[in-house]
């Protein structure tokens, strides 16, 4: 579905290995080729909130494809939200981005592609980046592994983005992760937020939700994506 935007907006299915696997794409007008984004939601699931900042990744000029990992299900109920989180498998929720990913290496019009993704998705950002071929990574506060030895698997930058009142994805998470980063000398950016909370990315959340923060970190990922999904092509200013 076009709109006054500059953006066309459509649902797909990639399929892979028996599975299928539903997104919501935002695409550029006018572009023959792009970058692609994967976006991977928040544990609310794949909701209006995630559409918006994948056509705000469209009017950058990027292919924006979120990825929904719970077939369907949204919810605006924490204690849902945590159930159906945690009744996901790590292992096929990277099943599925895979599909996606292997789908977006196909199209012809995909010149390259990256991930990105919110709390649980942040998580996901990160581990597809340790189990795939990704041109760059920029997960906003999800969990670090444990077993920091999973860092040495990365194969592109990553710019991880934090709250520093973050209960959840705490400051010593985040310091783990920039220390594996030096441990095994991977291109990377812990950016940590000052006063910044959980989800402080999140506009539909006024309890958490820092503007000032929020326009800082997405102009530092689009770059961060310009420099690294755009061959040849310098970083904007």
């Amino acid at each position: 579905m076009a709109n006054e935007t500059g953006v066309t907006t459509s649902n797909a299915t990639f399929k892979g290995d028996g599975k299928e696997v539903n997104a919501f794409i935002a695409r550029p007008d006018g572009a023959a080729e792009a970058p692609a984004v994967i976006i991977v939601h928040e544990w609310w699931g794949l909701n209006p909130h995630i559409e918006d900042i994948a056509q705000r990744y469209a009017r950058e000029g990027f292919i924006a494809v979120a990825v929904d990992l719970y077939d369907g299900v949204t919810t605006k109920d924490a204690k849902e939200a945590a159930n159906l989180m945690s009744s996901l498998k790590t292992e096929d929720g990277i099943e599925s981005l895979k599909i996606v990913l292997n789908g977006l290496r196909a199209m012809p019009e995909v010149i390259s592609v990256g991930v990105t993704g919110f709390c649980m998705g942040g998580t996901y950002a990160l581990l597809l980046a340790c189990n795939a071929r990704v041109e760059a990574s920029a997960p906003f506060y999800g969990d670090v592994p444990v077993d920091t030895t999973l860092i040495g698997k990365l194969g592109c930058p990553v710019l991880f983005i934090g709250g520093e009142k973050d209960q959840w994805i705490t400051v010593e998470k985040m310091k783990r992760l920039e220390t594996a980063l030096k441990q095994y000398a991977k291109p990377g950016e812990v950016r940590i937020y000052k006063d910044a909370d959980h989800a402080f990315f999140n506009n539909t959340r006024p309890e958490v939700y820092s503007q000032t923060d929020a326009e800082d970190a997405w102009q530092r990922v689009i770059e961060f994506f310009n420099k690294h999904l755009r061959p040849g092509q310098a970083a904007n200013a």
